[in-house]
């Protein structure tokens, strides 16, 4: 995690500027430990931008080449932008003091306590956002209310990320990826069929195929999904047939995702990575990385620390994700 520091006057002299590299270090490293557990990487197309705010398209997938015959002429490809999507980017701050006693007493204990603090409200606020949107997509809500504020989590198409009837920009059917059926063996496989049929706005076929599992932190949904994907003989029965689904999929236990969830509801969700990483299901960009100052208050003498970021998420191309366990959906053909 890469993160911007920058001083004002009066740090350099021998009370506080024996503080500011310890703490810089500490920041660092803070940063570095939480940025390895996170999973935003694995569910988002993580991004940085130039922009005050960003359009994100779709496109049709490419009508292919045609027979022209001898010294034919090259046909216009039939190839069409889909839905878009406006991403504008949020400013996020947060600032911690050092009081000028714990500086000159040198009470390392206290030093190292808000700089951790900072930095691990700074990466738990990422994790929470990140949950707050899918999960308030998984309730089927349009928009994420976050600290007062609201975001908007349609789909590039206008509708729920999760939805009944996604419409097509160009040609074909309305599409679903909202289901009810519970996690099963036999509802996994159908869901991750479900997904290899999915269509283009132009109608065309796809080459989504789901590789992750989403889930919250709910023991039975656990148990479930690796008695499921854990055993290379069928789960459910007591005879010896293969199990296809063994050793195929990744498995994310998600615990931020609880808070934002219906309480009593095990949903469940799969995702295709690579989809997702090259057409951009569920978009993440940072327009400022974390930017952190230290200046002392005229007032207090206290060392202040002040972190400044922007950065916004959204979900464009809802083909990237389904799920299950959503009273609102359809049952699973």
């Amino acid at each position: 995690m890469k993160i911007v520091f920058s001083e004002g006057s009066g740090l350099n002299d021998s009370v506080y500027g024996k503080c500011q590299a310890p703490i810089r270090m500490f920041l660092e490293q803070r940063g570095e430990q939480f940025e390895q557990q996170s999973v935003l990487k694995d569910l988002f197309l993580m991004g940085t931008s130039d922009n005050y705010g960003d359009m994100l398209t779709t496109m049709t997938a490419m009508s292919g080449f045609e027979p022209v015959g001898e010294n034919g002429a090259y046909p216009a490809d039939g190839m069409q932008e889909g839905y878009r999507k406006l991403l504008v980017y949020d400013t996020w701050k947060d600032s911690f003091a050092i009081s000028a006693e714990m500086i000159e007493d040198s009470k390392l204990m206290d030093l190292k306590k808000q700089p951790a603090a900072f930095l691990t409200g700074y990466n738990r606020t990422r994790e929470m956002f990140g949950a707050a949107l899918l999960g308030n997509a998984i309730r089927g809500n349009a928009t994420a209310q976050y600290h007062g504020k609201s975001f908007d989590i349609n789909a590039a198409d206008g509708v729920t990320l999760f939805h009944t009837a996604h419409p097509p920009k160009v040609a074909g059917d309305n599409q679903c990826n909202s289901f009810k059926d519970e996690f099963s063996v036999d509802a996994l496989g159908k869901l991750e069929t479900a997904m290899h049929l999915f269509r283009g706005d132009n109608d065309e076929i796809l080459d989504v195929a789901p590789d992750t599992i989403v889930i919250p932190e709910n023991a039975d949904l656990k148990k479930a999904v690796f008695a499921a994907i854990g055993a290379d003989k069928d789960p459910v029965t007591a005879n010896n047939a293969f199990n296809y689904q063994y050793g195929r999929w990744t498995v994310i236990v998600w615990s931020y995702l609880n808070q934002f969830i219906t309480a009593g509801t095990k949903p469940w969700l799969l995702l295709d990575s690579k989809y997702n990483k090259t057409y951009g299901g569920a978009v993440w960009n940072d327009r400022i990385q974390l930017a952190v100052r230290s200046t002392i208050d005229e007032n207090t003498d206290a060392n202040v620390w002040r972190g400044r970021s922007r950065f916004n998420a959204t979900f464009n191309d809802w083909r990237a994700f389904a799920a299950g366990g959503i009273a609102s959906g359809n049952e699973l053909p």
